[in-house]
């Protein structure tokens, strides 16, 4: 038998087929014509879904990596900031000296552009001289790079509000327990919007004065935890002025060198730790001489908790600074906000601190409006968008629903010897 008479025989029998039953939509020659289409695009198919399922694999992979790694750099971030709150609380045991400890953990700070320079040798293909990293890098302070006038100028400030915003987070640590201090220093965020609001002159967001509001009531409420005196109200204070210096940081940071990449960010931090070696050593040793920070010799000093602190602080800044590269911004500010369950949870489970109903109301009041500041600028666009995709799908399901019906009725009509008309 010949194929094409074979196969045009079938093709016969599918249109009687369709004849008989009543498809809707048939014409002569409807199996024909679908069973064209149908090779056409077979074989136009490989030529033009092969790029496109390539394209779509390539971005579902970086997708994936991005979100795993934006896993791993949430879990490291919030991981370091509870460990540097725990260690700072047991050396406290033995050792009182909150501005040696600062000090000695903003040294460390120097280290950070080596780290970055290693980082570029081990995966740059073009890799560049140190001198020249140096060069490009110093642009974060102008075109000139940095010179003796804006390293005075510039350093200073910053080196001073870093000092203190530590200094201060570390004496809330003698006054409050770490779930306490963790929660009232994510009020930064909160200040930072405010000072941007007046200062840089951000965009005014209402969802956004009202996560301030909500951070205020918590920081009161935290505050009347304990009636309004004692070592409580002292902490409350300190805790909610490291915030607020650590806010006035990054706003100055935003007025005067904008925007920093990476490898500026690591360079502008090792230029804070030399500027901290050469000029605010001589705090400690002042407040050594007059007994205020006194230890008895260097050998009682408890050097693994100094350098654990110093270390995972290292880590935090790298991490905070290298995640904005590998993953989504936001995911570094959901880290920092998860070092507050983490402490409570070391809180609970080690030193055994019973949580009073007010501050636990508290808390969750200043850590929801924490993750409030974090909603973007368009947040009521997008939410409106996504409440007309859902009502679109709703209504293609409903029509499809009502279609479905009416063929289902059509044929039963049909199989009983009755012809529906549709109406026009």
């Amino acid at each position: 038998m010949d194929v094409k008479a074979a196969s045009n025989g079938v093709s016969s029998i599918e249109d009687r087929i369709l004849r008989i039953t009543g498809y809707y939509g048939y014409y002569p020659g409807y199996s024909s014509h679908q069973s064209k289409q149908m090779s056409q695009s077979l074989a136009d198919s490989p030529e033009t879904e092969e790029p496109e399922e390539g394209t779509r694999c390539q971005s579902c992979t970086a997708l994936f990596f991005k979100i795993f790694w934006g896993f791993l750099v949430v879990l490291s971030v919030s991981s370091s900031w509870v460990g540097t709150t725990q260690i700072v609380k047991v050396t406290y045991k033995n050792f009182h000296c909150p501005l040696f400890m600062t000090w000695f953990s903003t040294n460390w700070n120097i280290m950070f552009f080596p780290v970055y320079y290693s980082g570029h040798l081990a995966t740059a293909q073009e890799r560049r001289t140190i001198i020249k990293k140096i060069r490009e890098c110093s642009r974060i302070f102008g075109e000139e790079g940095l010179t003796l006038r804006l390293f005075l100028k510039r350093t200073a400030p910053f080196s001073i509000l870093w000092t203190l915003t530590n200094y201060l987070y570390l004496l809330a640590l003698r006054k409050l327990t770490a779930t306490d201090v963790s929660a009232l220093f994510c009020c930064n965020k909160a200040f930072v919007f405010l000072l941007s609001w007046i200062v840089l002159k951000d965009k005014f967001m209402g969802v956004r004065i009202v996560a301030a509001i909500m951070a205020i009531t918590g920081i009161v409420m935290m505050a009347y935890a304990d009636g309004f005196h004692g070592d409580s109200i002292l902490g409350v204070a300190l805790a909610v002025g490291s915030a607020s210096t650590s806010a006035l940081y990054k706003v100055l940071f935003k007025m005067f060198l904008g925007s920093a990449n990476f490898g500026e960010a690591a360079y502008f931090f090792s230029i804070l730790g030399i500027f901290n070696l050469i000029f605010i050593s001589s705090v400690p040793v002042i407040l050594y001489f007059t007994k205020v920070e006194y230890w008895s010799s260097f050998s009682a000093l408890p050097w693994g908790y100094l350098c654990g602190i110093a270390g995972l602080w290292l880590a935090f800044n790298i991490l905070v600074n290298l995640g904005v590269v590998l993953t989504y911004p936001i995911l570094i500010s959901i880290g920092t906000v998860l070092s507050i369950p983490g402490n409570a949870a070391v809180d609970l489970l080690k030193h055994e601190v019973i949580f009073s109903m007010v501050r636990l109301a508290a808390t969750t009041i200043i850590m929801i409006g924490f993750l409030l500041m974090l909603l973007p600028e368009e947040w009521d666009e997008i939410t409106l968008k996504f409440i007309n995709r859902l009502k679109e799908k709703k209504n293609e399901e409903q029509t499809e629903d009502v279609t479905e019906s009416t063929v289902h009725t059509r044929t039963r009509s049909r199989a009983n010897g009755t012809v529906s008309i549709p109406l026009a």
